[in-house]
């Protein structure tokens, strides 16, 4: 049992994605094939307990989910420095780099304890329900070689700012890897044959590697550390209500609460192998309002959700800009300690339809909507986290083997629908070393005339089960 437990977290913490922020909009190859719209349409158990715990009580059987996929993402960044910037007369110098992070494993499983006779349904689940990841390799077209002499073959016009060593005031290789478990135990109850109510006590499990590390102060000579994966725990929980008319139309809602997480706790190392200091860094989990509208007959299944997931009033993500430092010769000056991603709340919109009229083969269609968290002047502090799909499609089907086995499948494409661009930044106080920083008029220490942007796609291939013990 205690290795079973660590090969889960193994498999759960090694994932990285982003479909809406850096949340998963849906759960398990059913609930994402109807673009994660489950809030009053609970067609499988991992959807109904992730997105309502009410809804679980519509399940009359003992129930076990596994899924089991496989994550591609295809994130780039690129930046841009005007003309004259590295000294009178160079050109204006512009890049691209893709993500080299290959794919990451997504699991997700559930289990429902429900009898036909009883008004109370049980759950458990174990879910990956958010996360990011990127690995930019650091550039290697650079216009001076590793003596400060000239190359003569360099190329400014495939030549990427943002990923050139730190000396040359880049961020080098830009790698991150962040997942967050989520184990529920969710009770719902019947309170007449059309209305049920639901809760879920979450506990949750967090891994955050970066690098470089801009959670701490860099160091004037060594640039900014490296962290090793710092982890932690927290709880939340969450309520839901379900009212099914019994002539088709079917209404839901649900509130899940902050998961309230302790400080990420980082180990660094300079890039020449020395120790840097240690530091630490809050960030939770945002809040997440959902309302859903479903309608069933004999032939289809139809489910629409809308959800507000409350990143402005979450630790990690509501801060922005730089944290200030409050003694010694820089006080009131930042430190090049980042405050957080600077967030904006985002607006989820899923429908899903599936068709029931093929025996033992539904299909299934969906459709994620998700506006982007990441303000434009703020787009430089997301390098590491460009979690942004705005458009994702989806279409699984399920063959019903027996009438105790499913098996289900998905397969999901999303994109970002165009690039998240802004301007580079630089703490670096005009006072302290020629910087471009200014407490009044440009606090941010944008640096005019450059431009960072990143764009990404995502695909995955989900395969589940479904097996009903005591149908």
């Amino acid at each position: 049992m205690k290795n079973l437990i660590k090969l889960i977290v193994l498999l759960f913490t090694s994932a990285a994605f982003a479909q809406a922020g850096h949340l998963m909009a849906g759960i398990g190859s059913v609930n994402t094939s109807m673009g994660g719209a489950s809030t009053a349409q609970p067609i499988d158990i991992s959807g109904a307990i992730q997105w309502n715990p009410a809804t679980i009580s519509t399940f009359d059987n003992k129930i076990l989910n596994i899924d089991v996929g496989l994550f591609f993402a295809s994130p780039e960044i690129s930046s841009t420095i005007p003309a004259g910037m590295m000294g009178s007369g160079s050109p204006e110098v512009t890049g691209v780099t893709t993500d080299d992070k290959g794919a990451s494993p997504m699991p997700a499983v559930a289990m429902v304890w429900g009898k036909p006779d009883s008004k109370l349904t049980y759950a458990f689940s174990a879910f990956g329900v958010s996360g990011f990841g990127v690995d930019f390799a650091a550039e290697t077209n650079l216009p001076v070689d590793g003596s400060g002499n000239p190359n003569p073959n360099w190329d400014p016009t495939n030549s990427n700012p943002i990923t050139y060593p730190q000396m040359m005031n880049g961020f080098g290789h830009i790698k991150s890897n962040y997942m967050l478990m989520q184990v529920g135990f969710s009770l719902a109850y019947e309170i007449s044959d059309k209305f049920s109510i639901g809760f879920t006590p979450n506990f949750n499990y967090a891994s955050l590697e970066i690098a470089p590390n801009p959670t701490t102060a860099p160091s004037q000579t060594l640039g900014y550390p490296e962290s090793d994966a710092a982890t932690t725990t927290g709880i939340g929980g969450q309520i839901g209500l379900f009212y099914d008319s019994g002539k088709g139309f079917k209404l839901g809602a649900s509130y899940k609460t902050k998961q309230t997480l302790g400080d990420l706790k980082f180990k660094n190392t300079y890039l020449d192998g020395s120790a840097a200091p240690d530091n630490k860094f809050d960030m939770d989990f945002p809040a997440i309002l959902s309302f859903g509208l479903g309608y069933s007959n004999t032939s289809i299944d139809f489910a629409l959700d809308y959800r507000m997931v409350d990143y402005e009033h979450t630790d990690g993500f509501a801060e922005e800009g730089w944290v200030i430092a409050d003694q010694g010769v820089f006080t009131g000056y930042p430190t090049g300690a980042v405050k957080g991603f600077g967030w904006k709340n985002v607006t989820i919109i899923s429908a899903g339809l599936q068709y029931k009229g093929i025996d033992k083969l539904p299909l299934r269609i969906g459709y994620t909507y998700s506006s982007n968290p990441i303000d434009e002047d703020l787009a430089f502090f997301s390098a590491s986290a460009p979690a942004v799909i705005k458009n994702a499609f989806q279409f699984g089907l399920t063959y019903k083997a027996s009438d105790r086995f499913n098996l289900n499948a998905v397969y999901h494409h999303g994109t970002s629908s165009g690039k998240t661009e802004g301007t580079l930044k630089n703490p670096r106080p005009a006072e302290f070393g020629a910087g471009p920083w200014d407490p009044v008029n440009n606090p941010l220490g944008t640096i005019p005339g450059t431009k960072v942007g990143y764009e990404m796609s995502t695909d995955l291939i989900m395969i589940g089960v479904s097996f009903t013990f005591n149908k």
